[in-house]
């Protein structure tokens, strides 16, 4: 691979195929690389086009994202680093090479650090802070202007029905292996009564929808927060489902892919920092509804995200990246357990967003 990005992909960028590649990250879609030489350094990404299936309004979005955010922050109104896009010598925001892919360059930022697993209150609460201050900035920006990238990203219903469709084929013959989560699934009638009525209430906003801790870049000199990174998402939708993402990925002390499911907890203190954090930010900006819709979104987050790895092991592997047989279904098994565990502390976790 990196040869052909050498060889390939660079000239395009105007950068030395003598420069170092290396890849960044550890992202489930997209194949993501650092590229280094003696004048630049910057970001290299091949968008998955079976994934993002129009990958021109995705560089758009992240485009209007981009410079939104610039100008909040030429007026002292967004105190963040802008992950900015990088233009091909083309002049052009992205290089479509077909079968070879389809590559886009994006800034990189100096003394960036990012964690997998939340350490403490204080880390959580400053990038529950970050994402609310996001969120703020873009309160302003027309969520009609952006496209979507993935048609209903975040609609539970179609993500169940495309379950039961893969249960009912069960091509690889993998159903017996996770029947339980399989029912575990269905069983959340009331989940989606109560979403049905609250969902076509919120109003839309600009949403970056993919608000996991690794996607928030601390600076490494002090720990405090850097960026917002990985635009690639932003598109309408409702702020219950990014601060539902946030409570998925910093509230377990595991890793979202670990076996170790005694371990897997919503921890109370961590989901008390991610409040106190965000709603430091949006406060003001939330409608009542939207601030009673959080704790709905913390719940379908965790399912949701469950149902598609789930989904995805019956169909063979074919979304996610995978590194060994069977891990989109241990993903799965630890998001269904953290499910599991919000629901059990509901009474008490609720009180934090009141």
């Amino acid at each position: 691979m990196n040869n052909f990005v050498k060889q390939q992909v660079l000239p395009y960028f105007a950068v030395s195929i003598d420069a170092s590649v290396t890849p960044l990250g550890n992202g489930h879609i997209n194949d993501t690389f650092l590229v280094r030489d003696q004048d630049t350094e910057f970001v290299l990404q091949r968008i998955n086009t079976q994934v993002f299936t129009t990958p021109d309004a995705l560089i758009a979005n992240a485009d209007k994202v981009s410079q939104h955010l610039t100008q909040k922050r030429t007026q002292s109104l967004y105190q963040l680093q802008v992950v900015a896009p990088i233009a091909a010598s083309t002049g052009e925001l992205a290089v479509d090479l077909g079968e070879q892919g389809y590559w886009r360059a994006i800034s990189y930022l100096d003394h960036s650090h990012s964690v997998e697993v939340i350490e403490s209150e204080q880390q959580a609460e400053k990038a529950a802070k970050a994402f609310g201050h996001f969120a703020n900035a873009l309160s302003d920006l027309d969520a009609t202007q952006l496209e979507d990238v993935i048609t209903k990203f975040h609609y539970l219903p179609g993500r169940i029905e495309a379950l039961k469709q893969a249960a009912a084929i069960d091509m690889y013959g993998r159903l017996g292996e996770c029947q339980q989560w399989f029912d575990l699934v269905l069983a959340q009638t009331e989940l989606l009564t109560e979403l049905a009525d609250i969902e076509a209430k919120l109003p839309l906003r600009t949403c970056h929808n993919d608000t996991k801790i690794n996607n928030m870049l601390f600076d490494k000199r002090d720990m405090s927060s850097l960026a917002i990174i990985d635009l690639d998402t932003c598109m309408k939708g409702h702020l219950m489902y990014d601060f539902g993402d946030m409570v998925r990925t910093f509230t377990s002390p595991e890793a979202e892919d670990s076996t170790n499911l005694a371990n897997v907890e919503v921890r109370e203190a961590i989901f008390a920092a991610i409040c106190r954090g965000y709603l430091a930010e949006l406060g003001q900006t939330l409608t009542e509804l939207e601030r009673q819709s959080l704790w709905l979104g913390a719940k379908v987050m965790c399912l949701m995200i469950g149902v598609r790895f789930l989904t995805d092991h019956l169909d063979g592997d074919k979304y996610f990246n995978i590194h060994h047989p069977g891990h989109n279904l241990e993903r799965a098994a630890n998001q269904f357990t953290l499910f599991q565990s919000l629901l059990a502390q509901q009474a008490q976790l609720i009180s934090y967003l009141k």
